[in-house]
C-alpha cells in the first residue's frame, strides 16, 4: 500500500489529499486506488503518470473506491476511471450525492463488502456514506476523513452527525486497526490511541459546549466560551462542530433551540 500525495481545495492547514494505491509492490496483480482526489489538470497528470508506471509492471487497476462524496476526495474519479476503464465504487448514500456532478458510481459497496484484499467498513458522521477500508493481512485502515494526520476533522450538521461521528469511531477502534491511513497528514501508527484521543476531545468539547449553555444564547456568542482555547479565525469552523454538538446535545435531552438560539434543556 502507497499514497501519492495531490493537491486539492481543501481545508487547512491541510493542502493535500492523498490517494492510496493497494495491492502488490511489485510484479504484477490487481490495483486498487482510494480517493483519487485532485481536480486540477497538473495534478491530474502526475496522477496518470504514476497509474501507467504501475500498468506497465503488470498492475491493473480494478477499482476507484471512493471513501465518500466531499470535493477533495472525488476530484480525479471520472478521468481514473476513462484512463483506466475501472469502475467507481463507493456507499450508496455517497452515490446518491454524487449523482449529478458527473461522477457515476457504477459499483454500490456496502458494509462489510469485500473488495479485494479491503473490508468495508461504513462509518456515518462526517459525511453519510462514509466508507473506511480495511486491509485485511495488515490490519491498517485507510479511514478518508474519520481522522486527520494534519488539522482536525470537521463535523458539519448540514451533512454530518456528531451522534454517528462518535459511534463510527468507537466501531473503527472495536476492530483494532494496526495503522490509520488518513487522506490528510501522515499516517497514524498507534491506531487505538488516536481512536481514543479523537473520542475524548469530542466528549470534552461537548462539555464545554454544554457548560456554555445557559439562558437562550447565540451559536456565535456559544462559540467564543466553548471555544475559548481555539484562535478566533478559526471560529466560524468551529460554529459548525459546535452546532453539530448541539443537535445532539438537542437529541438527548439536554439542550434546546428556541428559534436561532440555544438554551440548556
Amino acid at each position: 500500500m502507497r499514497a501519492i500525495s495531490l493537491a486539492t481545495p481543501t481545508l487547512p492547514p491541510a493542502t493535500h489529499t492523498s490517494a492510496y494505491l493497494v495491492g502488490p509492490d511489485d510484479g504484477p496483480g490487481e490495483l486498487w486506488i482510494v480517493d483519487p482526489a485532485t481536480p486540477y489538470p497538473d495534478q491530474q497528470a502526475v496522477l496518470r503518470a504514476a497509474l501507467d508506471a504501475e500498468a506497465d509492471a503488470g498492475r491493473r487497476v480494478a477499482g476507484v473506491l471512493l471513501t465518500h462524496h466531499h470535493g477533495d476526495h472525488v476530484g480525479a474519479a471520472t478521468m481514473v476511471a476513462a484512463h483506466t476503464g475501472a469502475p467507481i465504487a463507493a456507499h450508496p448514500l455517497t452515490a446518491a450525492r454524487l449523482a449529478g456532478r458527473g461522477i457515476e458510481v457504477a459499483w454500490p459497496l456496502e458494509d462489510e463488502a469485500q473488495v479485494g484484499p479491503l473490508t468495508c467498513v461504513w462509518t456515518p458522521g462526517h459525511a453519510p456514506g462514509h466508507l473506511c477500508f480495511l486491509d485485511r493481512a495488515t490490519g491498517a485502515m485507510i479511514v478518508g476523513d474519520m481522522v486527520a494526520g494534519v488539522g482536525t476533522i470537521l463535523v458539519d450538521p448540514d451533512d454530518g452527525d456528531m451522534t454517528s461521528y462518535l459511534a463510527s469511531l468507537a466501531r473503527m477502534r472495536a476492530l483494532g486497526p494496526t495503522a490509520l491511513l488518513p487522506a490528510h497528514g501522515p499516517m497514524i501508527g498507534a491506531a487505538v490511541a488516536k481512536l481514543d484521543e479523537y473520542v475524548a476531545h469530542r466528549l470534552m468539547r461537548e462539555a464545554r459546549v454544554a457548560a456554555a449553555l445557559g439562558a437562550p444564547a447565540s451559536i456565535r456568542a456559544l462559540v467564543a466560551i466553548a471555544y475559548a482555547d481555539t484562535p478566533a479565525p478559526l471560529w466560524p469552523l468551529a460554529a459548525r462542530s459546535l452546532e453539530a454538538h448541539l443537535v445532539k446535545l438537542e437529541r438527548d435531552g439536554r439542550a434546546r433551540r428556541i428559534g436561532d438560539d440555544w438554551a440548556l434543556a
